[in-house]
């Protein structure tokens, strides 16, 4: 039987999560590549998985059940059915070549789970394949890379999203993350632990990315629409919950297309039933727009959407959220500070339960603000693992929450 999942909003007890240790892909950044591979530096490794241990401890020590990706990959990876997939969607750029191509499909088809997963995540270099293996190798750089290796797959956020008792699988923006959700899209399809389970989206849609989905209450989702997320991935998704009958209020947020602000975590993330630790550099100029069903049609495709004119985002949030106030708590304590630990993702909170948060010890006066709320704020190291900008939301993909009480 397989093992109940979902989530039906970002703040009921969380029992388990999927995160991914950093590895050797981390070790595969350099000044010539991070800017590529979507790195603002390099970090130093060994620290980053100490803090990564860490903050897995500290999730099991609140009772939280730690999946790591990796290993559910290489147990993917058991089936053969998944093994060709995987190494068929690996191999399916267009800069390697016929040649070169079959040389790499015999030689993965020989390697064991185990191996075959640490391939797929730090990638192979030109310099790692032995012998002559045809035109695209002797004329590329030895330190390019063959299979690129996924350095931002830390951020398990980004390439799923539950939604009630279904897995958004998402489409991610940047080329240098598109294999993140094929693998995880092929865990979830054929990993036993998911057996049965129902996905919607999918990494050959429109761009929607994890960090800009928040679900707000049982029934309403906010998709941040910017620099990762298109207003094309918004209408998507919101047809598909609509269609679903896994949510009656979508609302499109739109947020500056810019590195600081890449999705909608990095600005606001919810630390109980009614507030958020919000940016307030911009809290009085953000905006929704409210999107429900006008009319239900025969199919997804056949849905009226019923678009509102924008609104101030905490006003549309509340009234979608049938409360009186959303209330916000705001990041650092003047402009200035705002800035720096919106920087540092002092936005980017994991609830692990109402009025209880995991937040980057780093960001002292926002989680301050957050304690003078009422919120117990459980500090966790970031200072390696912040470099590919991301904080503990980013770093977790929530797979079971309690239900939040009805009331």
């Amino acid at each position: 039987m397989s093992t109940p999942h979902g989530a039906d909003s970002e703040v009921g007890r969380l029992t388990t999560v999927m995160l991914h240790r950093p590895g050797n892909e981390l070790k595969r950044l350099t000044p010539r590549n991070n800017d590529k591979l979507l790195f603002d530096g390099i970090p130093w490794v060994n620290r980053a998985q100490e803090e990564h241990d860490a903050f897995a401890e500290t999730l099991r020590g609140r009772g939280v059940e730690v999946l790591y990706l990796s290993e559910l990959l290489t147990e993917t990876l058991e089936s053969e059915l998944a093994r060709n997939h995987a190494i068929t969607s690996a191999l399916s750029g267009l800069h390697l070549g016929d040649t070169m191509r079959r040389y790499l499909a015999t030689a993965l088809r020989d390697k064991s789970p185990v191996e075959l997963t640490e391939i797929l995540i730090a990638g192979i270099r030109n310099d790692e394949v032995r012998g002559g293996h045809g035109l695209v190798t002797s004329l590329l750089d030895p330190h390019d890379f063959l299979v690129d290796p996924l350095p931002n797959l830390l951020f398990t956020r980004d390439s799923s999203v539950w939604i009630r008792d279904r897995v958004a699988v998402t489409s991610l923006a940047m080329p240098a993350r598109k294999r993140e959700t094929q693998l995880t899209e092929l865990i979830y399809t054929e990993h036993p632990r998911f057996a049965g389970t129902r996905r919607i989206h999918g990494w050959h849609n429109e761009h929607v990315e994890g960090g800009d989905v928040l679900l707000l209450a049982p029934g309403v989702v906010a998709v941040g629409v910017g620099e990762r997320t298109t207003p094309a991935g918004v209408e998507r998704l919101a047809r598909q919950v609509f269609h679903a009958d896994l949510a009656h209020t979508v609302l499109a947020v739109p947020i500056a297309q810019e590195r600081a602000t890449m999705h909608l975590d990095t600005i606001c993330t919810m630390v109980d039933v009614d507030k958020v630790v919000m940016y307030p550099n911009i809290a009085h100029t953000l905006e929704a727009v409210t999107v429900t069903v006008a009319d239900h049609g025969s199919d997804e495709n056949d849905l009226v959407l019923d678009v509102s004119q924008h609104a101030p985002f905490l006003v549309a949030a509340a009234k979608a959220m049938q409360i009186d106030t959303l209330h916000q708590i705001d990041t650092g304590l003047d402009p200035v500070t705002a800035e720096r630990e919106q920087w540092d993702d002092g936005n980017n909170t994991l609830a692990l339960a109402p009025r209880v948060a995991v937040a980057y010890e780093r960001n002292d006066e926002t989680n301050e603000r957050l304690e003078e709320a009422g919120i117990e704020v459980v500090r966790v190291a970031g200072s390696e693992l912040g470099s590919g900008r991301g904080g503990p939301r980013c770093m977790s993909c929530p797979i079971s929450r309690d239900p939040l009480p009805q009331d």
